[in-house]
């Protein structure tokens, strides 16, 4: 005769799924970033450290589940493209105030890998803040150009990074606003003529007081004399010569692609000058964005666990295994497994509901 779970199985159960279900649902939204370029609906920023989805202290969309502080501690506004219109309360709402520098400098440090951007952004406030008190004690103040080419390759962390420099930039008096506006090609060009230039300008209008983060921006030239790209790019140089003193912009994507873009057009190479490039991570790193991933969901991993999930992250570490992304699918596939492996017992208590063991990991699949 089949037994009937206990309500107290049917309630533990309930939560676990509903906690999946949680989670799907956020790559979902995100995966229409990452595939479809739609930029994602991030709303409040966190400190994704930039912290990134899920991570505290660590690094990235990237960092984030990757290695990227969580992103529900950030004080900057983000905003992404989309094109829907602002209420009359969202136009009205007033800016938070400036997070200290010693606050935004250790949410950076606490991201997992990223040593040379850790390095180069460093060094750049230290620019800025030098620069900032020349202007102060009415000293010439040398050409400063704070737009940014991030490269690499996805899910390492340049989505978070320009995150974290928008509030520092804000932090530091910089900027007014201090928010981040995510867009792409799909958020700027549009398909009739005269309409493109409309169309990023006003982007370029939510951007205005914070940093418009350009994902992709390769995408915007080498399409042909038909394309409305070059009109996007021609909008673009304008505004950021117009309001200098109040927007900073930053271009991200691959490697190749993105010099190639740069070097494309005058206007682009002497407006980006600043260059970070993101490594992937290694094995060790994915590791300790996953534990960290676990640590904030208060599962805990055996020790035979933790080495189940250093295989499988040793054996999917590739270009297309996504970096921080990837672990964030991966820990997602995890809970899945978990979830139906618990839901075969007939008591399961506090202490199981936590346990992610190596057979979670799968054999493969």
């Amino acid at each position: 005769m089949e037994k009937k779970p206990s309500s107290e199985k049917d309630a533990l159960i309930a939560q676990q799924f509903d906690l999946i279900n949680t989670l799907t649902r956020h790559n979902l939204r995100r995966m229409g970033a990452d595939f479809w370029g739609s930029p994602a609906d991030i709303g409040t920023p966190q400190a994704f450290g930039t912290a990134t989805p899920g991570n505290t202290p660590q690094a990235s969309e990237t960092n984030t589940p990757q290695a990227t502080p969580d992103a529900s501690k950030t004080a900057t506004p983000v905003q992404t493209d989309g094109g829907a219109a602002q209420s009359p309360a969202e136009k009205t709402e007033e800016v938070p105030p400036p997070e200290s520098m010693e606050d935004l400098q250790k949410e950076l440090d606490g991201y997992i890998g990223l040593e040379v951007v850790k390095k180069e952004v460093r060094s750049l406030i230290d620019l800025v803040k030098v620069h900032k008190m020349r202007r102060e004690n009415d000293l010439p103040e040398p050409d400063l150009s704070l737009h940014m080419v991030f490269t690499g390759n996805p899910g390492t962390g340049k989505t978070t990074i320009a995150r974290l420099m928008s509030r520092i930039y804000y932090s530091l008096g910089i900027l007014s606003k201090g928010q981040l506006v995510e867009t792409d090609r799909s958020g700027l060009v549009a398909g009739y003529v005269g309409q493109t230039a409309l169309k990023t300008s006003k982007v370029i209008e939510k951007a205005m007081g914070g940093v418009l983060f350009i994902d992709e921006a390769y995408t915007l030239s080498g399409k042909g004399e038909s394309d409305f790209g070059q009109e996007a790019i021609d909008t673009l140089l304008k505004a950021m010569e117009d309001h200098r003193d109040d927007l900073i912009v930053i271009v991200a994507g691959y490697d190749e692609l993105m010099d190639g873009f740069i070097h494309s057009n005058p206007g682009l190479e002497s407006r980006f000058n600043r260059f970070l490039h993101f490594d992937d991570y290694s094995t060790e790193e994915l590791l300790d964005m996953f534990k960290m991933r676990c640590n904030k969901g208060k599962y805990t991993l055996s020790e035979e666990a933790e080495q189940a999930a250093k295989k499988r992250l040793e054996a999917e570490n590739s270009p297309s295994f996504g970096n921080g992304r990837g672990v964030r699918n991966l820990f997602e596939r995890v809970l899945v497994r978990q979830a139906g492996r618990l839901a075969a017992l007939e008591q399961v208590t506090k202490d199981q509901l936590m346990e992610i063991k190596p057979e979670d990991f799968g054999d493969g699949e």
